[in-house]
């Protein structure tokens, strides 16, 4: 890690024969980035360096000793530190052992390195406690060409008795500087990934989670950590983490009385104490860390390219836009109103119909969100030809079909509940809390998760033609308990929920590996990259207002790429906030990420209809360089002038398609203006704005040639002065 070098006390030329003088240097490495740990049998391994590669490790091996204060302990930040011996900060990992002893110290064991394939090295570092047979196994796996280390960890119990893991973090990183400034993420529902920077003082600052399902609506377990400034787009040292986990999480900075900054991430310890039986081993999720020394941009950019490869379903395949059926229909809608809307959104271009919520559900019909929720039979009042009528003449005129589902939870009215009241998630004799006037499904029971797999499988069974689904997620844990779980393993439900919904999740993508699924859960409720694997893309937020989507795609889109983010043009007035914003603006908006349309498309007229038929063929022009391109954030929505800026640009520099936003009145003697970024700088580009509405252009030098160097050191002038105006470019090298 950068700042962790003062542990090197001296320097002096050694010869390469010093590591077989009982010191072993372990390097994890990416094309562009190292981490170097140092490690001696029997002994602590120590956290040394985490930054851009080194020409030469082979110093570390001479490191210095730094004692703590009234002892002889090195003092040197370890690898995965343990509660035991003279640590007082938060553990990495804590254990009770079988005859009450409340201590562990780990000592290196050894050490295992293999190519997984021409892109990815895992490395594993095995631990052992000095006296019971207990070992930890720290667990890398650098991916080449992304720049990014995910590092988990395996406790083993290898004993004869039990052993209780009251916590265990997925990473520990250790950073010294001389000031700390924290990005993290917070928001509630309609305003998920609320960025806020803060510098750090003395003391630990904890960001966690609890709510076990929906866990990332408020708080967010993604993180970057600037040294010596607050974050910058293209300079500095930044330091990122996100948790590929959906369940409690808790991120600790402890900033200590030596200057340091200690950082843990992983599952959250409250009430999951975990008993681990003989020879029964604990795996963490994986913290997904990456390091830039040129700002935050490059950290978008490393996660984006990760995640489109290894953390996306079909993240090399363009997306379709949609039109989904809820604010355009909610509850009450029949066949004909569905069949209308198909044949609306076929003519304005769309490609894909999804069904929302209210198609199910007979005894219980499911007519607003009180009833019906576990009982997946259509609703014949509604829907008398069934959802194979529905999906053949989606496919009819030239759309694909998608249907929703929420398969972990169930109404207190329904069939469901009323057979099987063992597979609810409840606290003993205790009242079942509703949320959403629904209740949580067991999980971590194994029926319950043979139930979810099978409600998708008999969903998707409907229609052959049926190629997307929108699985949702609308409530919390509270009063947690489970009927399955013996009364002695309670505080297994946290974890075991999470890893039966894994189990699921791998069984439909087993079966299903085609279909499109998309990640809501209230909308950003379960962004994270655990989930995100086996989805296509997410939804960030049930609020589609698009002055507050800047904001919260502006946070999502630092982790998570614009490929998977679902974005949709509304009504106006908007209905989660009475906005009332042009059309525009709000196509404007959804085309930074995977275009969708959230209305009924009828009531879309005049002038209207035929702009709305151009932005989507526009959007079509741009989104593969959109989908697939780099992320180049200009002008941050934070920042206080009232105007926000991005560009997309393609792998090759060919093409970029820029998008500006005026989100505030500017009076008449402030001008719009900007510098571009990621062009070639020896190139030519002719700069085309598209997506114009009455004829209105912003950019009064349309089909100019520019060289990419003057992009991006002069830049362009808008006018986009007034509120909510914006606009879109195209820009393609000659």
């Amino acid at each position: 890690m950068k700042r962790i070098t003062f542990c090197v006390l001296f320097f002096c030329a050694i010869s390469i024969s010093g590591f077989s003088q009982g010191k072993e240097i372990i390097k994890v490495e990416t094309n562009d980035l190292i981490m170097i740990f140092s490690a001696s049998k029997n002994e602590n391994v120590i956290f040394e360096y985490w930054g851009d590669k080194l020409n030469d490790a082979s110093v570390f091996v001479s490191k210095g000793f730094r004692s703590q204060p009234d002892s002889n302990k090195d003092s040197s930040p370890q690898i995965f530190p343990a509660y035991g011996g003279k640590l007082y900060l938060n553990p990495a990992l804590r254990l009770t052992y079988h005859d009450g002893v409340l201590t562990t110290e780990l000592e290196y064991v050894g050490m295992d390195k293999k190519t997984l394939d021409e892109n990815r090295i895992e490395t594993v570092i095995r631990l052992k406690d000095k006296i019971y047979p207990v070992f930890v196994d720290v667990h890398f796996v650098a991916y080449q060409k992304e720049n990014i280390i995910c590092q988990s960890v395996t406790v083993i119990n290898d004993g004869k008795k039990n052993v209780s893991v009251e916590n265990v973090a997925s990473s520990y990183i250790p950073l010294h500087a001389q000031s700390y400034y924290l990005t993290h993420f917070h928001g509630t529902w309609a305003a998920e990934m609320q960025l806020k920077e803060e510098k750090l003082t003395p003391g630990v600052k904890i960001i966690e989670s609890k709510k076990g399902v929906r866990t990332t609506q408020s708080e967010s377990p993604s993180f970057l950590l600037s040294l010596n400034g607050p974050a910058q787009e293209n300079s500095g040292e930044i330091y990122a983490g996100s948790l590929a986990w959906s369940g409690n999480f808790a991120l600790s900075f402890e900033f200590d009385e030596r200057g340091m900054l200690n950082i843990l991430g992983g599952m959250n310890p409250f009430a999951s104490t975990y008993h681990l039986l003989p020879k029964q081993k604990l795996q963490t999720p994986e913290m997904v860390l990456t390091y830039s020394s040129n700002g935050k941009g490059q950290i978008t950019r490393n996660y984006h390219d990760w995640s489109r490869k290894y953390a996306l379903q079909h993240g090399d395949k363009i997306r379709p836009i949609i039109l989904n059926s809820w604010e355009g229909a909610y509850f009450n809608f029949d066949e004909k109103t569905l069949t209308d809307m198909m044949d609306n959104a076929a003519k304005f271009g769309i490609e894909m119909f999804v069904l929302d919520d209210g198609w199910f559900g007979n005894k219980y019909p499911r007519n607003g969100d009180n009833a019906g929720l576990g009982d997946w039979q259509v609703n014949a009042k509604k829907l008398p030809h069934g959802i194979n009528y529905l999906a053949d003449y989606a496919v009819a005129k030239g759309l694909k079909f998608g249907i929703w589902i929420e398969p972990e939870m169930v109404n207190p009215e329904s069939d469901l509940a009323k057979k099987h009241p063992e597979w609810v998630v409840k606290s003993g004799a205790r009242d079942i809390l509703p949320m959403r006037n629904q209740w949580l499904l067991d999980l971590s029971n194994p029926l319950v998760q043979d139930f979810v797999f099978n409600t998708f499988d008999q969903v998707v069974s409907m229609s052959h033609n049926i190629s997307y689904i929108k699985w949702d997620a609308n409530r919390h844990v509270d009063n947690v308990g489970s009927d399955y779980l013996s009364k002695e393993n309670q505080t297994h439900f946290w974890y075991d929920y999470v890893k039966g919904l894994y189990s699921v999740y791998d069984r439909i993508r087993a079966k299903y590996p085609d279909i499109e699924i998309q990640l809501c859960s209230s909308g950003g409720g379960r962004l994270d990259f655990g989930a995100l694997k086996y989805h296509d893309e997410f939804w960030a937020s049930d609020n589609t207002s698009p002055l507050n989507r800047i904001f919260i795609q502006y946070g999502s889109n630092t982790f998570f790429p614009a490929i998977a983010t679902a974005a949709h043009v509304s009504t106006s007035p908007n209905h989660q906030t009475g906005q009332m914003l042009p059309l525009k603006f709000r196509f404007d908006v959804a085309m930074t990420g995977r275009l969708g349309m959230e209305l009924q498309p009828k009531d879309i007229i005049g002038d209207d209809y035929e702009f709305a038929k151009n932005a989507i063929k526009d959007y079509k022009l741009i989104r593969p360089i959109v989908q697939f391109g780099d992320l180049y954030r200009l002008i941050s929505p934070y920042d206080e002038n009232g105007w926000s800026s991005l560009m997309y640009v393609s792998k090759d520099k060919k093409q970029a398609a820029f998008f500006a936003f005026s989100l505030k009145y500017h009076d008449r003697t402030t001008f719009f203006e900007n510098k571009l970024n990621g062009l070639d700088p020896t190139k030519n580009y002719k700069v085309t704005e598209i997506n114009i509405k009455s004829g209105h252009h912003s950019f009064s030098n349309n089909e100019k040639v520019y060289n990419g160097d003057y992009l991006m050191k002069v830049g362009l002038g808008m006018n986009i002065g007034n509120p909510f105006d914006s606009s879109v470019l195209l820009i393609e090298q000659q």
